[in-house]
């Protein structure tokens, strides 16, 4: 795993808050160098706790007791100030606006080495293991349907549902921690691209509702 020190001058204090929540996300832009120079640049005023290349190299910014600028305006389960209690790690991929693609092998390796080391560090429930989508559904699409999340939770990094049987309604979807002013389509595509990322078509169906149910099960919500 290569490492690398990319201080950006984004960040401010915690105020406090214990980090609870890992928020992951990609760059969206075209280019490696573009991203990294964006997320130092004062003028932009986002950063994140580290940004992983697609050769896998790690680039730390922003130091884990500091607040990141990552999630912008986010909910979940009643928070909001998402930035002051996670960490946030953007992947290089141009995103779906620059010809989005799968995730390199380097890349996701890395990643979950990353993520091994920060899960032990800090207290985070694998329910609180997010995409920006997730956390802020009517304005994200990232880290998008092709991020692996089900590798990630077969490494121990957050949640990956097995379908069971239930008729669950849209309205759990806010039981799980989705913020129900987004909008149903959007927080139904979110929970798609995350969960059920083969049909990600913003549509409430059962098979939905049977993934939505084995979460519900797992956390205990």
């Amino acid at each position: 795993m290569k490492r690398a020190e990319l201080p950006s001058p984004n960040h401010d204090d915690r105020n406090g808050a214990a980090v609870d929540m890992l928020v992951l996300h990609y760059t969206g832009m075209p280019t490696a160098q573009g991203a990294l120079d964006r997320l130092c640049d004062p003028v932009a005023k986002v950063s994140a706790h580290y940004t992983v290349d697609e050769d896998g190299t790690i680039y730390a910014m922003v130091p884990e007791a500091r607040r990141a600028w990552h999630a912008g305006v986010a909910w979940w389960a009643g928070d909001t100030d998402i930035n002051a209690r996670s960490i946030g790690i953007e992947l290089v991929n141009p995103g779906h606006a620059f010809g989005y693609r799968p995730f390199a092998e380097p890349q996701i390796a890395a990643l979950i080495t990353l993520c091994h080391g920060i899960l032990l560090r800090h207290p985070i429930p694998s329910a609180r293991v997010l995409g920006h989508s997730d956390v802020a559904p009517a304005r994200k699409d990232d880290p998008g349907e092709l991020f692996p999340w089900e590798r990630l939770a077969k490494a121990g990094i957050g949640l990956w549902p097995v379908s069971q049987d239930s008729n669950l309604g849209i309205e759990a979807l806010c039981r799980y921690g989705y913020d129900p002013g987004a909008g149903a389509e959007k927080i139904v595509t979110a929970f798609q691209r995350h969960f059920r990322p083969a049909k990600v078509d913003g549509v409430w169906d059962r098979e939905s509702a049977r993934l939505l149910a084995s979460l519900l099960q797992k956390t205990g919500c």
